[in-house]
């Protein structure tokens, strides 16, 4: 677990704090002329892991090694890879805080480390695509900072409103992330409290007067028809429960579901690379932000595997367990960062 740093978890998203350590894992430390820097969020839905040379973001790279790391041929990308503190002993926004403060410092500094600011790629995986897509909206309209030049968001977890989707009914009891555990990170996170899981299973945490305005974003019938062949029940909750609501309001804010993002936000974002699987709870939410984003004439780089799991795309390069959906992940994440 990572010590307190940066703001406390009960502040404000105003102007981040100084980094108080700067828990940043410097994957690649050479400096590089014209360097392109990506910064990868780790998964472990922020109550678990740590930053590790594992993630999908140096798999890619590590096909041109050199000194053990992956550097793209002709210009130099290096990872930097920042820490946060974990729930539930830290809440929510704990690590959204940490890992903004942490991307406003570098995008700051980033010339002292030999680093062209105008290229810094934001990447996140699972809870990580969470965290790197809010970050992403947020530094889009800050001003006196440079640009973000993409996001690379993989298997992202993006909204925590509707956990009926045909994604969440198709897979909820698919490894390695069913859907109630899903709700149940989200609650560890908010509260440290997973009382109310069936309510917001059911939506009973969604504010009626507020469910038009997300029915819009969050519709089925934006998925393509082969994304609810396998089966899909159109549910509809008739009722919020006034005291859910207020515990668990936090919930449906952009801070935690970045598809809900109004969209004079999403039309400033850069490009972006979304990864989705088959047979992912997740697999709805990446489809349905693409559509946002595309809508806001945003370019997106879309991998769908058709064959995939949640998690699959950290077994690249496994050595004990590996699949074909993963390494083609893999290189297309690759072949997005390469035509940038």
């Amino acid at each position: 677990r990572l010590p307190h740093w940066g703001r406390g978890p009960g502040t404000d998203l105003g102007e981040p704090a100084p980094l108080q350590p700067n828990p940043v894992r410097p994957v690649c430390a050479q400096r590089l002329a014209e360097e392109e820097r990506a910064r990868p969020l780790h998964p472990g839905r922020r109550l678990r892991g740590h930053p590790s040379p594992a993630i999908p973001a140096q798999s890619a790279l590590r096909r041109w090694p050199e000194e053990g790391h992956r550097v793209l041929p002709r210009r130099g990308l290096a990872l930097r890879q920042p820490g946060y503190r974990l729930a539930p002993e830290h809440r929510h926004p704990a690590q959204l805080n940490d890992c903004l403060a942490a991307s406003t410092h570098f995008l700051k500094v980033a010339e002292d480390y030999g680093v062209d600011s105008s290229r810094v790629i934001l990447a996140g995986n699972e809870a990580g695509g969470n965290l790197a897509a809010r970050v992403c909206q947020i530094l889009a309209s800050r001003p006196g900072l440079a640009k973000v030049h993409a996001q690379i968001l993989l298997c992202p977890v993006l909204q925590a409103v509707d956990f009926n989707l045909p994604s969440y009914q198709q897979n909820r009891a698919v490894p390695l992330l069913f859907r109630e555990r899903a709700a149940f990170y989200l609650l560890q996170r908010l509260t440290g409290d997973a009382s109310c899981l069936g309510d917001i299973l059911e939506g009973s945490h969604v504010p009626m007067k507020l469910r038009a305005q997300y029915r819009k974003w969050l519709s089925v019938e934006y998925l393509q028809k082969e994304f609810k062949a396998r089966g899909y029940k159109p549910t509809s909750c008739l009722s919020s429960k006034e005291d859910v609501c207020e515990a668990l309001g936090s919930l449906t804010l952009p801070e935690c579901s970045p598809l809900l993002a109004e969209e004079a936000v999403l039309s400033l974002l850069p490009k972006t690379f979304i990864l989705t699987c088959e047979y992912d709870v997740l697999r709805d939410d990446g489809l349905l932000y693409k559509k946002r984003l595309q809508d806001q004439r945003v370019p997106v780089t879309w991998c769908h595997l058709a064959n995939g799991f949640h998690g699959i795309i950290e077994l690249f390069e496994s050595s004990w367990l590996g699949f074909p959906s993963g390494k083609k992940g893999v290189d297309d994440i690759v072949s997005f960062i390469k035509g940038l």
